[in-house]
């Protein structure tokens, strides 16, 4: 465990040539620290939330930059703690120069999140919101910023903290009715302890359906486009991105690897991955390219398989989806029939399990207005049953969902227990681990190893 009694300081902001930077104090000593180098108001003595302009000085007395040093004490801080933050200019060199004149002082070095690590110690914020920290600051799509924000708001927290009042209250109800056993007392009403069992059990099972969703929140939705060589793939690639990323050209195999790109579809990552045509080809370095394009269809979340309609879907095609369904049951596969506009009237398609659409990739380069099937079709599979989900209830964290997939099983056991009329002191043991794993998430009860583990992969200076 970090040393709590310690005056820490940290860089906050990121590297590199910026406007400004800010250096931030945490501690017991960090308004007297702060002042011994700062030229200006003393800070010793301003009053908290107010910020002044000056300048620090090194060790010998020397300016160092022109600063605003704003004040913040306990509790009424991010710590808990006093917290001095100098604001300074930007680049590599004036916030190390500040950074060590403090460590002069008296400051340690920082910890990788030890000022949220702080928050939490303090009660500023439980387990689960000091984890949405560290999620806000990698969301990297607007869903995904904004269900870390209600997570880090308390929402998420706030539901299970009632979920574990509720079955404390029951529990304390079974254990006070052990204390009575010889004397044949119930407390706990049995039709009232079943229905909290039951919602119980549905919430957490809601909880674990959500994060699938949260994984692809967390890590981009990866949308695989396969299908025969010349059928369109590259052309549809620029065409969701808004931009020649692939090259497009009419011989077949020219995309012989993979290509990535990104790009942001109402509010979720999608990571589109433009694979090489699946064909049988003596030439080796194709080969490898449908190598490839096969293994990133077994890893992809959705596979967006691409025919030519000027063609139609051949008979080996439509084996090879219906194997591929079969093989990859929960695998969403959208199948695109392009070059639409090659054609008089609409095509019949063909009677596949999941959706299938026409298009014209070529024209929709020009106009985005066409791809708006495509898109919703995609944003459909990856949030099928959970787009009406609140953000708060939402779980993006491996660590959230392996207590909760252990709450379940000791709800689902205190059940079995209440159904099958064993005594209390099972249904007793069942509930307080439900309690235990709950109590996990949030932080009420864990171990410095757990805190260790999962500040450990914060940035220093947060």
């Amino acid at each position: 465990m970090m040393r709590r009694g310690d005056t820490i300081a940290a860089i906050a902001t990121a590297r590199g040539r910026a406007a400004l930077a800010i250096v931030r104090l945490s501690g017991p000593d960090a308004c007297r620290i702060a002042a011994a180098c700062f030229q200006g108001a003393d800070l010793q003595t301003v009053p908290s939330h107010t910020a002044h302009f000056g300048y620090v000085v090194g060790p010998e007395g020397t300016p160092i930059d022109q600063v605003v040093a704003t004040v913040f004490r306990a509790p009424r801080s991010y710590t808990g703690e006093d917290i001095v933050e100098l604001t300074c200019h930007g680049g590599d060199l004036a916030p190390q120069l500040i950074l060590e004149t403090l460590l002069h002082h008296g400051a340690r070095l920082a910890e990788p999140g030890e000022f949220t690590l702080r928050a939490f110690l303090n009660g500023k914020l439980d387990l689960a919101q000091a984890e949405a920290v560290a999620d806000l600051i990698h969301a990297g799509s607007t869903r995904a910023h904004r269900v870390s924000l209600a997570h880090l708001q308390g929402r998420y927290s706030e539901q299970l903290q009632r979920l574990r009042s509720d079955l404390l209250e029951l529990c304390a109800y079974v254990e006070l009715e052990l204390d009575f056993s010889e004397e044949d007392v119930e407390f706990a009403d049995r039709a009232q302890l079943e229905a909290l069992l039951d919602r119980t059990e549905r919430l957490l099972d809601e909880l674990l359906r959500s994060y699938r969703l949260g994984e692809l929140l967390r890590d981009g939705v990866r949308v695989v486009i396969g299908g025969r060589p010349n059928a369109g793939k590259s052309t549809l690639l620029n065409a969701l991105l808004g931009q020649d990323r692939a090259i497009v050209s009419p011989l077949p195999g020219t995309t012989r690897d993979q290509i990535e790109a990104e790009a942001e579809i109402e509010g979720l990552r999608f990571r589109f991955v433009d694979t090489a045509g699946l064909r049988t080809t003596a030439d080796q370095i194709e080969a490898e390219g449908v190598r490839r394009a096969q293994q990133a269809i077994s890893n992809a979340d959705v596979l967006v398989y691409v025919f030519d309609l000027t063609v139609g879907l051949d008979p080996e095609e439509t084996a090879y989806l219906k194997q591929l369904q079969a093989e990859q049951p929960t695998l969403p596969v959208i199948v695109v029939g392009n070059k639409r506009d090659l054609l008089e009237e609409e095509p019949a398609l063909p009677a596949l399990d999941g959706p299938a659409l026409t298009l014209s990739a070529r024209q929709a380069r020009a106009d985005a207005t066409q791809l708006q099937p495509l898109i919703q079709a995609l944003v459909t599979a990856v949030t099928a049953d959970l787009a009406s989900m609140e953000d708060s209830a939402v779980v993006m964290n491996q660590r959230h969902r392996q207590h909760l997939a252990r709450a379940r099983e000791a709800v689902q056991a205190a059940r079995a227990a209440l159904n099958q009329g064993v005594g209390g002191d099972l249904l007793a043991l069942e509930l307080r681990r439900a309690l235990h794993e709950l109590g996990a998430i949030t932080g009420e009860i864990t171990t410095e190893d757990v805190l260790d583990q999962i500040f450990s992969r914060f940035c220093i200076g947060k």
